[in-house]
């Protein structure tokens, strides 16, 4: 690290998110230069800091609105609730990888330990959500099937099951990780400590694990349950479902937009280390470092997408955040009631508002 202002090098990196395995093969570990230019860890700092404020305060007004609504919650509501929860717990973590980025990693092992699962498992969890958003669509629109008043209490278990899967599949991250000094860049990292014979095989297998479970698997049902809903709704004209699609629908894209990048620099990365194919010179390493460096800071800011898209997109969201504000008496009725107003004449001027 080029007196600490240069982005990490390999180890540093690693430290950040989970990416375990050497960045070099071979004898291009000793002949290329591991350092990415211009990336500044001081501006990584603030990136960091900046994405966490705007996710802590939008995810925590998703949270309070659909706590606040007492009638009209649908499953749907449930499932992105818990996805502000994934989302905040991810970027509670930011903070700490901010001042990582900078200064090394100062809070001891334990931090290190539950940081690190923390963060796994809030990203486990929001895949696993947003699948499970596809499937609950799926069922209603496309099966038709009637909403049961013991519904919301099958979604609220699966929510819980997920929430276990993805803390029991962030175990072996939290267990492994460990706070170490780094020789070649001079200070402490939260790392992945594999002293075995072993330890390359385990690498391999926990990024083939992140690859289909983490990303690509939930994206495949994903994929399937959205094709088959939107080829049925494409002949109706009921509109409430085609508004309460859209919402859902930028929420995953937005996902795939933010986080498809980065595994699929990741996965390159895996089968080159895999001996799938050889890198043969340090200028394909330099752009493979970039891309993943890059990508990684867009998977970051996802966790404070989403309260924007509901802010933007949803109606529903917007009319209930207005009504819990005017309960608690932040705005007046005035404000209120112009808005709901408002909201009338769109809808019957135009057909473009949509529901969360």
């Amino acid at each position: 690290m080029q007196d600490g202002q240069d982005f990490f090098d390999e180890a540093y990196f690693n430290s950040i998110y989970n990416s375990t395995l050497p960045l070099y093969d071979g004898e291009q570990s000793d002949s290329c230069d591991v350092i990415v230019p211009g990336f500044n860890t001081a501006a990584l700092m603030v990136i960091y800091m900046i994405v966490f404020v705007f996710s802590l305060v939008g995810n925590m007004v998703v949270v309070y609105v659909v706590c606040f609504m007492k009638k009209g919650r649908a499953s749907t509501d449930i499932y992105l609730m818990n996805l502000a929860m994934a989302d905040l717990l991810f970027c509670l973590t930011l903070p700490f990888w901010a001042v990582d980025a900078h200064f090394g990693w100062i809070f001891g092992n334990f931090p290190c330990k539950v940081l690190s699962g923390f963060q796994e498992a809030s990203v486990y969890s929001g895949v696993f959500l947003l699948a499970c958003i596809s499937v609950d669509r799926y069922v209603a629109i496309v099966r038709a099937t009637r909403v049961l008043p013991s519904h919301h209490l099958l979604v609220k278990v699966v929510c819980s099951v997920v929430w276990v899967v993805a803390g029991l599949l962030a175990l072996p991250v939290a267990i492994k990780r460990e706070s170490m000094y780094a020789e070649d860049v001079k200070l402490f990292i939260c790392y992945e400590n594999l002293m075995s014979e072993s330890s390359d095989q385990w690498r391999v297998n926990m990024r083939v694990l992140r690859h289909t479970m983490g990303f690509f698997l939930p994206l495949v049902v994903m994929t399937i349950c959205y094709c088959w809903t939107i080829v049925t709704l494409i002949p109706t004209r009921n509109q409430h479902k085609h508004k309460a699609m859209r919402v859902i629908l930028a929420v995953v894209f937005a996902f795939i937009l933010c986080w498809l990048p980065y595994n699929v620099s990741v996965l390159f990365d895996t089968l080159k280390r895999g001996g799938a194919f050889k890198v043969k010179t340090c200028e394909t390493t330099y752009i493979l470092n970039v891309v993943l460096h890059v990508t990684q800071v867009l998977a970051y800011m996802h966790c404070a997408v989403n309260p924007v898209l509901y802010a933007f997109i949803g109606e529903k969201f917007r009319n209930e955040l207005l009504s819990a504000l005017y309960k608690h008496g932040v705005i007046s009725k005035r404000l209120l009631v112009a808005h709901k107003r408002g909201s009338v004449n769109s809808n019957r001027s135009r057909n473009t508002s949509v529901t969360m």
